[in-house]
């Protein structure tokens, strides 16, 4: 196939014949893996898909499914979903009424997004309007049977003073909740509107202040995800945690070694990157239980390069190249995403995702993979 590059010439490329990888039946033992997922958009409503996008349920029930097979868990609702980049609160509701009720299904492991953000941040809206907004969504997600992943907020970065309303707002509702939350801090470079948080952009006062509200409420945090993207400071942070307190790393650019860990501790898993990598990820989560790292480093160090093109920046934009991954592989029909989020990434981005993919292993039909980045490209006039 003819695939182009980025100084507008053409090359030739040949894809392998796919790669099987060999998953146990039983649950990992030694790792909590949670993928968060992307939703399914339903190309066929007659809404607008800036602002009024239509989610096709059957496709996006069956993908949790699939990522339940594989013994993975779910994060739901989260950014990966395009939470707060097209998918509301309202329709978040939904998903997670819906996905609760499948995990219950088949005994599958889930965890879902509270956050703020039907809360619109603005110069009205105060620290009390960020803790009610909380407050709803926590309540929420516990009525629905879910484990509660408390997003950060938009809102709430916008109108903290300094490190102290942080603090008050997150030590006020974990002590509301029935049940221990997995935090998350997002970067960023994920957010923009998280520039920040905690009160400073210096991460390590950053990290201090996060840290005063696990030791605070060690009995309510059952574990934290951290996304900067920075392995050293996930390191750091994972060694200040309390005892009985998990780090969920969420780095897509160095989550083979943070999950590995080291004499002093590892890290659980709670990302994006899974969605694209599912069975690899899973493969490889087995291998580490038996205590084979040199299959486990084979499985996942091929995925890192196709995870870090995934991510590159603008990091936003990595929702693009997950619901693209699900198409080359057969799990959705089309190319179509909410918000319309699918012409946030080039051709050229897309060509390459497709030759790292295919390097990894990860087009599990490699004729169907061919026949639909084919249309893509022809869609872009290459014939």
């Amino acid at each position: 196939m003819q695939l182009p590059t980025a100084d507008g010439t053409l090359y030739t490329y040949k894809p392998s014949k796919g790669s099987t990888f060999v998953i146990p039946d039983r649950p990992f033992q030694s790792r909590i893996a949670f993928s968060a997922a992307h939703v399914v958009s339903d190309p066929f409503a007659n809404t607008d898909p800036l602002n009024n996008a239509q989610i096709d349920w059957e496709g996006t029930l069956a993908y949790r499914h699939h990522l339940w097979s594989l013994g993975l868990g779910v994060a739901e609702a989260m950014d990966t979903a395009q939470r707060g980049m097209g998918l509301n609160w309202e329709m978040a509701k939904e998903l997670i009424l819906r996905s609760v009720a499948e995990a219950k299904s088949v005994n599958g492991r889930i965890a879902c997004g509270a956050g703020t953000d039907h809360l619109l941040p603005g110069k009205e809206v105060t620290i009390e309007n960020c803790i009610q907004a909380y407050e709803e969504q926590c309540e929420f997600v516990e009525s629905a049977g879910g484990q509660i992943i408390l997003m950060a907020s938009r809102a709430l970065a916008a109108c903290a003073k300094g490190p102290e309303d942080y603090e008050r707002v997150y030590n006020h509702i974990l002590q509301k909740v029935s049940k221990p939350v997995i935090l998350h801090w997002l970067g960023d470079m994920f957010d923009p509107a998280l520039t920040g948080y905690w009160g400073h952009t210096d991460l390590d006062q950053a990290m201090d202040v996060c840290l005063r509200v696990i030791q605070a409420n060690a009995d309510k945090v059952d574990g934290i995800k951290i996304s900067l993207l920075d392995e050293e400071k996930e390191i750091l942070m994972r060694r200040k945690l309390p005892e009985g307190v998990k780090m969920y790393t969420g780095d897509d650019f160095n989550y083979a070694r943070l999950i590995q860990g080291d004499e002093l501790g590892h890290s659980h898993a709670l990302l994006g990157i899974f969605d694209a990598i599912a069975p690899a990820a899973s493969a490889a989560l087995h291998t580490l239980d038996e205590g084979d790292l040199q299959t486990y480093h084979k499985l996942l160090e091929k995925t890192v390069p196709l995870s870090r093109h995934i991510f590159q920046a603008p990091t936003y934009a990595y929702k693009t190249g997950i619901v693209f991954m699900a198409y080359l592989n057969g799990h959705q029909s089309h190319f179509r995403m909410i918000g319309g989020a699918e012409g946030s990434r080039s051709l050229i981005h897309l060509s390459e995702l497709f030759v790292l993919a295919d390097q990894a292993g990860l087009l599990t039909d490699p004729d169907l993979a061919v026949k639909r980045m084919k249309l893509v490209t022809e869609l872009s006039g290459i014939v």
